[in-house]
């Protein structure tokens, strides 16, 4: 398997109505300290530009709570948006980015810790300037205090506003990437930051480059039959640039090592923040959860996942102190945990079932170790349900030890040799008519049963009870080198795994995307949320349409398949909002630009967008706030261009 590079990578900053709010924001706050009577009527627009464009949902504030804390969050909403990592266009195999691109790509492979005493770059330069907050830490809206850098004055000196943390971490940005290109010097006292440049200027930045040649000629000794040398395999912005160069017969990990000390200590925060964010929304601690877990993020991760959903259940592993290798568990006391211990089900891939046989046997015994535990129901869920569902069970005319180990098992995928979540085929087809079809085709493609003793049973009716008592799903994104919108598995498992909640439980649960991809700050977010922010970030950003727009029709391709997943997530969770496909109509069809490039570079993929998105006003899922959108996309499906 040769593997190559990531596609270029960008920040995405600010574009459309973003750029507008961010202007009148800016001179909103400029306003209240030199003239205040201007604040009231900017405060007016800025809340109507919000609530036309939807920015007032997707980060909730409404013009009831107008006051200047509901600005205060549109701002840090919008640097957030602005500071989120998007592809700059593809990877072309053979080819490193150029200079420009380059310089990008760098930095985001600094952006994180790269393993102890490898700082971030804006950390140490955050240090070096003795700036006294953590650049990728801080609340980007909040207001600025300290003072002003001299080394910063002269970036983004175009009359750029500095009054927050985050124009402090866009002028580190734009320090970062002077620094890496050359066109500036660090001063000699800058040690931490001048560490971080050697290790690019002396390492990282030869393996990039060495990749272009080292990818063609793996190929072509792979194609001749000739050894092609290992490498490691990982996500390389996720602080891992030993992947580098690529070209490589990529290797995973030591499957014994799963979950590795590192993806514990990731997932045990994460399992924190999790509960407590479900507590902080919904007023109680969770019960039940459903989590998705993939083999390809695991090997990415060490285990984040699994990690996470051990530590929900409040179970540690133990690991042999010289070969690092899983050796068991130790179950956490209620008092150490400080919260009930949550039910969880595993939902995972086939590719996790095939390359993580240890790993489910580990959950397995945990949870069995769990339900067999003298606790009360309130701080055991897990245990409560196994000794109901066992009774249920041997009420029912099972022998009393089957039934109990039916009663256990939270372990799910599809069949054996079977993979996928079976959606995709209803979606694309358009083969459903409504959530029950999607739940339906979800449960009959992942109600196996895995666990020891249990290698892919038949078990579609207890897959079933345990999603009817879900509260919360759960997907992690390890990385940003990709999003949820750039793949059919996000939306098929994630989206479906909601979808059968929602009809065997009766009602919509907690959907959580979190985001894993800086190891050393997890953050906690709805799906909801992460959608709002792809949506604005990458899909209709001006500089992410360019970047695929290079690439002629695998470009258009890229396009149409965004919206075929934007849809398939309104189609599973109903998480995509009015506004997020107005937006897209406007980025891909309105602009005529865009719809030319579509037209001219893969006519195809405009009618099958447009076909998309006219499904997606039939069933319900989108009331257009453009009157002509119905009759445009109508024009553009049947191939009348010149009407439409």
């Amino acid at each position: 398997i040769i593997d190559h590079l990531t596609p270029p990578l960008t920040r995405a900053g600010s574009h459309g109505p973003l750029e507008e709010l961010e202007r009148l924001v800016d001179e909103f706050f400029e306003a209240a300290s030199v003239d205040p009577r201007r604040c009231p009527p900017l405060r007016e627009r800025i809340l109507a530009l919000a609530e036309s464009t939807g920015l007032d949902r997707d980060c909730g504030i409404s013009a009831a709570d107008g006051g200047d804390d509901a600005l205060r969050k549109l701002d840090g909403y919008l640097c957030e948006i602005k500071e989120m990592q998007i592809r700059d266009g593809l990877h072309v195999f053979g080819v490193v980015p150029d200079a420009a691109r380059r310089t990008a790509l760098l930095q985001a492979l600094v952006r994180s810790e790269r393993g102890p005493g490898a700082a971030s770059l804006l950390r140490a330069l955050a240090a070096d300037l003795a700036l006294g907050f953590d650049p990728l830490d801080a609340a980007l809206g909040e207001t600025w205090r300290g003072p002003k850098p001299a080394a910063l004055a002269g970036v983004l000196a175009n009359g750029a506003p500095w009054r927050t943390n985050g124009d402090t971490v866009e002028r580190l940005e734009a320090l970062a990437a002077e620094l890496i290109s050359g066109a500036r010097a660090a001063p000699g006292a800058w040690r931490a930051s001048a560490a971080v440049l050697r290790e690019v200027r002396e390492t990282i930045g030869p393996a990039l480059d060495a990749s272009a040649g080292a990818e063609t000629a793996g190929l072509l000794r792979a194609l001749d039959g000739r050894f092609v040398a290992p490498g490691p395999a990982g996500a390389p912005t996720r602080g891992r640039p030993d992947v580098l160069p690529t070209g490589r017969n990529f290797y995973s990990l030591d499957t014994r090592t799963v979950p590795t000390a590192a993806a514990w200590r990731l997932g045990w925060r994460s399992a924190q923040r999790l509960v407590e964010h479900y507590a902080q929304t919904h007023g109680d601690w969770p019960r039940a959860m459903a989590l998705s877990a993939w083999g390809t993020s695991n090997m990415r991760t060490g285990g984040d996942d699994v990690a996470q959903a051990l530590a929900l259940l409040g179970v540690r592993p133990r690991w042999e102190g010289a070969s690092g290798r899983v050796a068991g568990f130790e179950i956490m006391p209620l008092g150490l945990l400080d919260r009930p211990r949550v039910d969880v089900t595993l939902r995972v891939s086939g590719f996790f079932r095939d390359a993580f046989p240890g790993l489910i046997d580990l959950f397995d015994s945990a949870v069995r170790a769990v339900a067999a535990l003298d606790e009360a129901p309130d701080d055991n869920p897990l245990a409560a349900a196994v000794a109901a569902d066992g009774a249920a069970l041997t009420a029912r005319g099972e022998a009393p030890a089957r039934a109990a180990r039916m009663a256990s098992y939270r372990v799910f995928g599809s069949k054996p040799g079977a993979y996928g979540a079976g959606l995709q085929a209803l979606i694309d087809e358009r083969g459903w008519e409504d959530a029950g079809d999607l739940a339906a085709a979800y449960v009959a493609w992942g109600g196996w049963a895995y666990g020891a003793g249990k290698e892919g049973a038949a078990e579609h009716a207890l897959f079933e009870r345990r999603l009817g008592r879900t509260e919360a799903v759960v997907q992690n994104q390890d990385n940003r080198e990709h999003d949820l919108l750039d793949s059919d598995d996000y939306y098929q498992f994630e989206g479906g795994l909601a979808a059968a909640v929602r009809v065997h439980a009766g009602k919509m649960p907690a959907v959580y995307h979190n985001d894993h991809s800086q190891p050393e700050r997890p953050r906690i977010r709805t799906l909801a949320d992460e959608l709002g922010r792809v949506v604005r970030a990458r899909v209709t950003n001006p500089r992410w349409l360019r970047g695929v727009m290079r690439h002629g029709y695998k470009g258009a391709f890229e396009i149409a398949a965004t919206v075929d997943y934007l849809f398939g997530f309104a189609a599973t969770t109903g998480a995509v909002r009015d506004h997020h496909f107005d937006a897209v109509f406007d980025a891909y069809v309105a602009d005529d630009a865009v719809r030319g490039f579509l037209h001219e570079a893969n006519p195809a993929a405009l009618v099958e967008l447009s076909a998309r998105l006219l499904e997606a006003q039939e069933r319900g899922l989108w009331k257009p706030r453009a009157n002509h959108a119905h009759a445009f996309l109508s024009a553009l499906r049947d191939g009348r261009r010149d009407h439409a």
